[in-house]
């Protein structure tokens, strides 16, 4: 399979906005003001009404505008749209996001088949319709109609999203952004009228700024379930997927169908999917997006041995607990290991596995336990319980530990994948921010860090099963540095 051609959605260098409004509280507003706010190229409100929009001179139609048009923003009344996407096929443009509601969704399949006949007849892609279209940080492309001053975009990162529902996908970038997470592409697929999951996943495989490949899907369009299986097989060899899939219950699948128009289909077929494919199948948006962390900074585990090193002997306890309900082992550690960490350790110290420095600990006494541990060939994955409040923790043990992490990675064969719990306020939280800046992803409590260790190891699992390990463990260090 070639790489789609979908460019045009996230780099054009001209967009139109077609139904662009001087009124603030119409949708046609707000889409071309977050479009001026960020967008880099040249910006086209039409309006047959009005002259000026934002101080942007606006044009009866998008072939009026005398320059090349690459992409149109259609957010005009339904039955209006396939007569502006015919002249955005006269005008020669490439692609259309149609924001307009009042398709298939509605019972209007009619006019959705009508948009696409016409879209066809021009060589017009469309995204949507029903959608709030794409937002892509590295080129400004803000196609949703959310107030700013009243939600967050996320920054540039190496998460991709692909949402089925706007209204998700926008709450899901609101709490990025106060996550701190970002993305390298956003995209709400509405009805999927023309593009889809497959095409967005054959695209993003090929993506240098997606490393992870999220998406919350309600169901895949009747006939296209072969082509969502094979294009799921074409990714995860290369970069993993992370599945939300809504619609689990009888009750849940009779809500699909009066959300988007889509057929959920039988829940156990998409799992059975996902496993025969190498999906990891999220069961809630903030484990969708703990699991997608843990992926785009650290790399995958070999096997499923973990060793917690721990400030707190109640959470390494605890962590201890939620491992072994994954399915993960916490494994005793040799004589000879125990042995190097009490020379290192206090002696009031455990230093058996869960390895619990203990309350009066020191930088110097989490750095060389990890280094033990990294270098003693019986752990996969670590999970770290700094407690940053402790005494004798400095606020330098972050850069520390980050940097001891990344010097003995370099020097082993293949890489542990190491991830953080840090249960605390706002002082805990500044200090676990800059971990995970430096690439150690950081989760509120260790059953979340316990489920990305899960997540590390079934990805490890499946490039095993399908020949690609190594290759791409050798290609993430290049990314990440070591």
């Amino acid at each position: 399979m070639g790489r789609p051609d979908l460019d045009v959605f996230f780099f054009p260098q001209s967009v139109a906005i077609v139904g662009a409004s001087r009124e603030p509280t119409k949708v046609g507003y707000q889409i071309l003001y977050n479009m001026k706010m960020r967008y880099r190229g040249r910006l086209y409100p039409v309006n047959p009404k009005a002259t000026e929009i934002l101080g942007l001179r606006c044009y009866p139609s998008v072939s009026a505008i005398p320059d090349t048009v690459d992409l149109a923003v259609i957010a005009v009344p339904a039955p209006k749209v396939p007569d502006v996407v015919d002249d955005c096929g006269k005008k020669g443009v490439k692609g259309v996001i149609v924001i307009s509601a009042g398709f298939k969704e509605v019972g209007n399949v009619e006019l959705e088949r009508k948009l696409v006949e016409v879209a066809r007849k021009h060589g017009i892609r469309v995204i949507g319709p029903n959608c709030v279209g794409v937002y892509v940080p590295k080129s400004g492309m803000n196609t949703t109609f959310l107030n700013p001053q009243r939600m967050g975009f996320p920054e540039h990162g190496h998460i991709a999203f692909i949402s089925q529902s706007g209204a998700f996908g926008v709450a899901v970038l609101d709490w990025a952004a106060m996550r701190g997470l970002g993305l390298s592409k956003f995209v709400s697929l509405g009805n999927k009228a023309d593009v889809d999951e497959s095409e967005l996943l054959d695209y993003l495989v090929e993506d240098p700024d997606t490393r992870v490949i999220t998406m919350y899907i309600e169901g895949v369009e009747p006939g296209k379930g072969r082509q969502f299986m094979e294009a799921l097989k074409r990714t995860t060899p290369r970069k993993p997927v992370v599945v939300l899939k809504s619609g689990r219950s009888e009750a849940g699948a009779r809500a699909i169908a009066s959300h988007t128009g889509s057929l959920a289909g039988a829940d156990r077929v998409y799992d059975a999917v996902f496993k025969q494919t190498g999906v990891i199948r999220a069961m809630g948006m903030e484990e969708l997006f703990d699991v997608a962390v843990a992926l785009s900074l650290q790399p995958p585990a070999k096997g499923r041995r973990v060793a917690i090193l721990t400030v707190g002997g109640g959470s390494g306890v605890m962590a201890t607990d939620a491992c072994c309900d994954l399915g993960l082992e916490v494994p005793r550690l040799s004589d000879a290991t125990v042995e190097k960490l009490r020379k290192v350790l206090l002696p009031i110290a455990s230093p058996y596995n869960p390895v619990d420095v203990s309350g009066s600990a020191r930088d110097e006494h989490l750095t060389e336990s990890v280094e033990i541990l990294m270098k003693s060939g019986e752990i996969d994955a670590i999970i770290w319980i700094p407690y940053f409040m402790v005494p004798g923790i400095s606020e330098q043990i972050v850069e520390k530990f980050v940097e001891r992490v990344k010097k003995v990675n370099r020097e082993l064969d293949t890489p542990i994948p190491i991830v953080g719990a840090a249960t605390g306020g706002d002082y805990t939280w500044k200090l676990a921010a800059k971990a995970e800046k430096m690439g150690i992803p950081m989760y509120l409590s260790v059953e979340r860090a316990a489920k990305a260790i899960w997540a590390l190891a079934k990805y490890g699992e499946w490039l095993k099963k399908r020949g690609t390990f190594e290759q791409y463990v050798e290609s993430f260090r290049k990314l990440i540095g070591y």
